[in-house]
């Protein structure tokens, strides 16, 4: 054999687009759109033009937080849009089409919160949007090729979870369903106090920290068991949802320190969940090996069992005297956003489950 032969030749990734990123790109457009004009409750008759805050001055109290929100905002979008314009532009003309997305976008939003009530539109906004943006594009320029086509996510993705798409959204869903604060970690579906309001539970005594244990434990096992049926097969399974466990632990400290202040980003690691997270990756190890079947009944019996008592047991003290010294002014759209969020994800996920309980890998 020649020389020549046995050097590695130099792979070229083949030019191809990307839609996920597209689609992903429109869907987080919208989410800016819904956090930066909720409530909506617009008041086009209050004598100010739409561009007013081009000529406004500056606040007189600008704080680090607005600004770092703001730019944090607009990053994710700028990183998107380089990704959801290959392979047609590509380079700086990508980059200049992601600025120019993300300027539109922020001068849109700053004009419409010019008639809402609850809204101070400024440039300092728009200049820290228009940041962002740009940051996000130069983060994804030197990325190369192969993430610009998405293939090395995608392939990764197709590798765990096939064609149940459904079944990955859902995946990375799970970690923002859990930053509203609730009574029990990694508990979903609280939306059963306005229908069980009138029980009374008089002077029952209940140890909360085994109450959250076991509430705890029963969601992660239920959620796990539901998120493996998605998986093919030969995934690492159990590293990928203990993976998970921890970037959802990471996400609920950084928005606890944005919630209730740095000092107190580990309040709602109590005992009962540390325990609740510890036996129930335990039991998921076990658990994962069973059969497919028995894994969907599993998964539907934990998080309905959890869901119950969620919503019909009393709520940690604890917890209702955190809420009490709750300033939501900082992230107030935001975290009814992300209320939305948990309330939406079991039941979502019980229908995927259900309605493709054909399709999913039910034997092995």
């Amino acid at each position: 054999m020649h020389q020549e032969d046995q050097r590695p030749r130099k792979f070229v990734w083949p030019l191809q687009a990307m839609p996920l990123a597209r689609a992903i790109s429109l869907s987080y457009a919208l989410l800016i759109i819904y956090v930066s004009l909720t409530p909506f409750d617009f008041n086009i008759h209050n004598g100010i033009s739409g561009w007013a805050w081009l000529n406004a001055p500056l606040p007189r109290f600008i704080t680090l937080f607005d600004v770092s929100v703001n730019i944090l905002a607009y990053i994710p979008l700028g990183f998107l849009l380089v990704f959801a314009c290959y392979p047609r532009w590509r380079n700086f003309v990508a980059l200049g089409v992601a600025l120019g997305c993300s300027a539109l976008l922020a001068f849109s939003v700053e004009s419409l919160q010019t008639w809402l009530p609850t809204r101070i539109p400024s440039q300092m906004d728009w200049w820290a949007n228009v940041s962002g943006g740009l940051l996000g594009a130069l983060l994804a320029i030197p990325l190369g090729p192969q993430w610009l086509s998405g293939s090395i996510i995608r392939k990764r993705f197709d590798q765990w979870f096939g064609i149940h798409w459904a079944a990955c959204a859902l995946f990375l869903l799970f970690p923002w369903s859990q930053i509203y604060p609730q009574s029990s970690w990694l508990g979903t579906g609280v939306w059963g106090h306005a229908i069980f309001a009138s029980v009374d539970w008089g002077t029952m005594v209940i140890n909360h920290v085994v109450q959250e244990a076991v509430i705890t434990a029963l969601c992660w096992l239920g959620v796990g068991l539901l998120l493996s049926l998605g998986m093919r097969p030969k995934a690492p399974q159990w590293k990928i949802l203990i993976s998970l466990l921890l970037l959802t632990v990471m996400i609920k400290i950084v928005f606890t320190a944005l919630q209730f202040g740095s000092e107190f980003s580990l309040l709602w690691l109590t005992a009962g969940a540390l325990w609740g997270m510890v036996f129930g990756s335990i039991l998921l190890k076990w658990t994962l090996s069973l059969t497919g079947i028995t894994k969907f009944w599993l998964a539907i019996i934990f998080l309905l069992s959890a869901t119950l008592a969620i919503n019909l047991l009393p709520d940690n003290p604890y917890f209702l005297l955190t809420l009490r010294h709750w300033n939501q002014g900082r992230l107030l759209h935001f975290n009814e956003l992300m209320q939305w969020v948990s309330v939406v994800w079991l039941p979502l996920a019980l229908f995927w489950a259900v309605r493709n309980r054909a399709a999913l890998n039910l034997t092995s």
